[in-house]
């Protein structure tokens, strides 16, 4: 067995510093528990120059078959890490002087590690613990709030990801019936020769589950009601963090494990990728309120993510389209929503009346942010489409190709009913120009406004580590650890 933790280093760093941070929250008095946050942005940091610094080596396959280090693994650890600091730092102002403040930032941490640990599984057994390492501490920060629409957020949350851990595990033992293993090397030399019925059905029920992690049809449904329900900043992490961990354990799990002449998903997932891209844009079309916007938003944007998905075995450029995708998306979403965080009480889209005068810095990142999210050249978002469009066609489904293209086209209509009040003359008195614009929240919006703009050199310099995990680090350290530092002092 090739046990090594030395590959495992930023999850361990995750791990421990979770488990500190717990028994530390224990024993600090309440006007000193804002030191967890600082030290939870450490720990993120950490682990995400560890990252930087060890990604450069060859990929390694550690206890047996069990997790794969490799390019896949390492932008998750990027993407998600920085992603759970922007959190935190969009977190800081509400959640200080809350009873459940360490709580808060813990489970952030380990669902950002089950996250991770859904990206490197390469075994069902450990894809399944990493599964509900990203879902149960999910479910508690959607009812962290204990309020009566978080208490529902969390319930709905909760019961749809008991539902499809279920399906899912039962799938796992479907699978494991078929080929008589765990391990994706094991099965895809064993499905072949088994009951391809059983692979079906099996294949069906496990995609299930990680398609809940995506937020994409069938598993769609908590998306909406969770982002309103919950807090802004467990909004921005649950439509944001676990995506990349589900995304990554699917294609992962379909192009290693599953020979596709055993069992045609590639035109499965094709089609679900169909569905969601257009589900999502026509619930889009006439909603009022921000988040249920931004909601169905995230679950077009899993429909264009998942085309790169079916084309995974047909395509050579379709793991690194994903990834880029993944990251210009986890920027520009996060950059949206802390819009939406530094103005609070702005919860409809006529409430946004008069921002463009009022606050000009914050138009202009929710400009960038939602223009980026149409895949609006030059955009990041533009270029993960360009990619996953390319790979699209490449792999033989031209015709979802030009359905995402029409999708694409549609999506503008509600992106630009947002921007449209941003710029009429703002009203005598109303949420934009009342609510108070929290220092930390518009920092990461402005951080994640510039990663959106990044060209795609620098993009690709990203996802290739060092240079972007570096850039990463100094920006967002600066953007959140400040803000929380000088923040604390004024209060």
């Amino acid at each position: 067995m090739n046990e090594r933790l030395g590959p495992l280093a930023p999850e361990i760093i995750l791990a421990a510093s979770a488990t500190a941070l717990l028994l530390a929250g224990s024993w600090l008095p309440r006007r000193r528990q804002w030191i967890i946050p600082l030290l939870s942005t450490a720990a993120c940091l950490a682990a995400l120059a560890v990252t930087a610094f060890t990604s450069a080596g060859a990929a390694t396959v550690d206890f047996g078959t069990s997790y794969v280090v490799d390019v896949a693994t390492n932008t998750v650890r990027v993407i998600a890490t920085a992603a759970t600091v922007a959190v935190i730092g969009l977190g800081a102002r509400p959640l200080r002087a809350h009873p459940r403040e360490t709580e808060f930032y813990v489970l952030l941490q380990l669902s950002a590690l089950g996250t991770i640990t859904l990206a490197g599984a390469g075994d069902l057994l450990m894809l399944f613990a990493a599964y509900l390492l990203a879902s149960v501490p999910g479910y508690a920060l959607a009812g962290l709030t204990a309020d009566d629409r978080g208490t529902e957020a969390a319930l709905k949350y909760y019961l749809m990801g008991a539902l499809f851990s279920v399906i899912m595990l039962a799938g796992i033992t479907l699978l494991d019936g078929a080929g008589h293993a765990t391990s994706y090397p094991a099965l895809r030399a064993a499905l072949p020769a088994g009951p391809h019925g059983v692979a079906a059905v099996g294949v069906v029920a496990v995609a299930g589950g990680l398609l809940f992690k995506c937020g994409a049809v069938p598993a769609h449904f908590w998306v909406p009601d969770v982002t309103e329900g919950t807090s802004i900043p467990v909004a921005t992490f649950v439509t944001t963090v676990p995506k990349l961990g589900g995304f990554a354990a699917l294609i992962r799990l379909l192009a290693t494990a599953i020979p596709a002449a055993t069992v045609d998903w590639p035109l499965l997932v094709a089609i679900t990728a169909a569905v969601t891209m257009t589900l999502g844009n026509l619930a889009a079309f006439f909603q009022a309120s921000v988040r249920r916007l931004l909601a169905y938003s995230a679950i077009s944007q899993a429909g264009y993510l998942l085309m790169a998905v079916a084309v995974a075995a047909r395509s050579g450029i379709a793991v690194r389209s994903l990834l880029f995708y993944l990251l210009a998306y986890a920027a520009t979403n996060v950059a949206a929503f802390a819009v939406a965080a530094a103005l609070p009480h702005a919860r409809v889209l006529g409430d946004y009346r008069g921002l463009a005068a009022r606050h000009p810095a914050l138009a202009a990142v929710l400009v960038v942010s939602l223009l980026g999210l149409v895949g609006t050249p030059p955009a990041g978002v533009f270029v993960g489409k360009l990619e996953v469009f390319t790979a699209a066609i490449d792999g033989g489904f031209g015709w979802l190709a030009g359905l995402a293209a029409v999708n694409t086209v549609a999506s503008l209509f509600y992106y630009l009913r947002w921007l449209a009040p941003v710029f009429r003359p703002p009203p005598t008195a109303g949420p934009a120009g009342a609510a108070e614009v929290t220092g930390a929240a518009e920092a990461v919006g402005v951080v994640g406004a510039a990663g959106v703009l990044q060209p795609g050199g620098r993009w690709a310099a990203a996802t290739a580590y060092a240079a972007g995990a570096a850039s990463l680090v100094a920006g967002l350290g600066g953007a959140i650890l400040l803000p929380l530092v000088t923040g604390h002092l004024a209060g």
